[in-house]
């Protein structure tokens, strides 16, 4: 009786295991058992993914290099504008790789002429460090948009697919021909979904980012302004 529950148990883990073993095999086999076109939106997509992550980590680091500061750079700026040494103003702007180094920069050779056209010029270097800042965060907006998009084009391919396997079919429809159509239109519009997502969370990160350094950037044009004009 024994040998008898011994043998049943082991025919039960082994009918188990197999059964295990093929809900596995499906899931590592769903993403490529949409045919041809299901693959094809899948790997865009997956492309896609690659170029907005590395999107992503690639303006963090230039916005993180643009954001650093210097608390001495602007009391040693004032300090050589009011001992009236250009030059070594100019220098120590050179010496430092930040926007706001380079706006200064552009104020302090325009020393000479008025506090108007002085703020004139910083502004418009100041238009073009945010213009660099902002690199690349159309493509991760163009991303976030037409990665969906891509996602439900895959959508409309897998139940094309799913109706032409019904019509070839007749009356004797195939649920696992049927099945490789519905795996496409479901599998591309959560991937697509999935992409769009990150990719719109991203941009608004960095565009909130961008928006904090720009804050940053007119609060010192404006001190350095004011120090000039009260220097007159």
């Amino acid at each position: 009786m024994m040998g008898i529950l011994l043998q049943t148990q082991i025919v039960t883990d082994s009918v188990s295991s197999e059964i295990v073993e093929q809900k596995t095999l499906s899931i590592i086999k769903l993403l490529s058992s949409g045919g041809l076109g299901g693959n094809i939106i899948m790997t865009t997509l997956g492309i896609l993914s690659i170029f907005a992550v590395y999107f992503l980590f690639e303006r963090l680091s230039a916005l993180n290099k643009a954001k650093k500061e210097d608390p001495q750079f602007i009391k040693k700026i004032n300090s050589f504008i009011s001992e009236k040494k250009i030059n070594e103003a100019i220098s120590l702007c050179k010496k430092t790789d930040s926007p706001i180094s380079r706006m200064i920069e552009k104020g302090v050779n325009r020393l000479n002429q008025p506090i108007v056209e002085i703020h004139t010029s910083m502004e418009n270097q100041g238009k073009l460090e945010v213009n660099k800042m902002e690199n690349n965060l159309t493509n991760l907006a163009t991303i976030s948009g037409a990665a969906p998009m891509i996602g439900f084009l895959g959508t409309v391919i897998g139940m094309i697919v799913a109706f032409h396997e019904m019509a070839n079919a007749g009356g004797n429809i195939d649920v696992e021909l049927l099945s490789k159509g519905i795996y496409t239109a479901m599998i591309t519009t959560v991937a697509g979904l999935v992409v769009g997502i990150i990719s719109y969370i991203s941009y608004n990160f960095l565009l909130a980012k961008i928006d904090k350094i720009v804050f940053n950037m007119e609060s010192i044009t404006s001190d350095f302004l004011d120090n000039l004009h009260k220097s007159e």
